[in-house]
């Protein structure tokens, strides 16, 4: 499949789809609570898409299960929402939404703290953001994918923590997964050269640990292979002359309460 290249209407419905995915992404965020279970995510994910005119992507995609993805502290990617599977006071969960309205797709995720975090939860969590916020910097039309994958590593990096490398984004518009494959790690001056017009998703996936992963029987969901705390922050972006628009920009605020609380950096005495 070629990278498409979006004209006025077709970004016009992926505004539409991305304006849509981030509203439904902080409705949860303002939800989450201790004692909840993520299939109340997944519920409130179903109703609320549909409440806007849209459709949750992910639900049947492959077989997935669900509507919403719900990867709650070591588990990286992928996690199903399940009654039996409950938050508890300073678990950290990603919430990853994607919404199809009007035949494109949005796609969004933020990491939250439930209740008290602790200091490896908030390290990890604002690490993320910052990564993801450091890829969509680097975004502009002539920029190579490399220049993203190395910006966002080298702050990983510089914080002590790693990127998954299985994993990556991914080009977005009639269909949730398409070309190019976005990695998040790489050297700069390499790789496909971005042009204005393109969609893709920046959504680095950051371990307290090593980058190690591991897939769990039940076939979707990723976990760290040392066990440690992983977090992921994604924005769906248009690719601009300028750099580009971020198609997903939302109320972040519950993640970044949490992670901006004074932090002790992970292996400092």
């Amino acid at each position: 499949m070629a990278i498409a290249i979006h004209g006025e209407r077709q970004i016009l419905a992926l505004r539409s789809a991305g304006r849509a995915a981030a509203a439904t992404l902080a409705l949860v965020g303002r939800r989450l609570a201790p004692g909840l279970s993520t299939a109340d995510i997944d519920a409130w994910v179903r109703a609320d898409t549909a409440a806007r005119g849209g459709v949750a992507s992910q639900l049947g995609y492959h077989g997935f299960p669900a509507a919403v993805c719900t990867s709650r502290n070591e588990v990286v990617c992928h996690g199903i929402p399940s009654a039996a599977e409950k938050l508890e006071d300073g678990d950290i969960v990603n919430v990853d939404v994607t919404t199809r309205l009007d035949g494109f797709h949005g796609d969004t995720s933020a990491t939250f703290v439930v209740g008290r975090a602790g200091p490896e939860a908030r390290h990890v969590v604002g690490v993320a953001r910052r990564c993801r916020d450091a890829g969509v910097a680097v975004v502009r039309d002539g920029v190579r994918l490399g220049d993203i994958g190395a910006a966002i590593e080298e702050l990983a990096r510089a914080e002590g923590c790693s990127i998954v490398r299985d994993y990556g984004g991914h080009g977005i518009g009639r269909e949730m997964h398409m070309p190019p494959h976005v990695p998040h790690h790489g050297l700069r001056g390499t790789g496909l050269r971005l042009r204005a017009g393109m969609a893709l998703t920046i959504e680095p996936m950051v371990n307290l640990g090593g980058p190690e992963v591991r897939l769990c029987d039940d076939g979707w969901r990723v976990v760290t292979a040392d066990g440690s705390l992983s977090a992921q922050f994604e924005h769906t972006v248009l690719v601009t002359r300028s750099g580009c628009e971020v198609l997903t920009a939302g109320d972040e605020a519950p993640a970044l309460a949490a992670a901006a609380a004074p932090v002790c950096r992970v292996g400092a005495s």
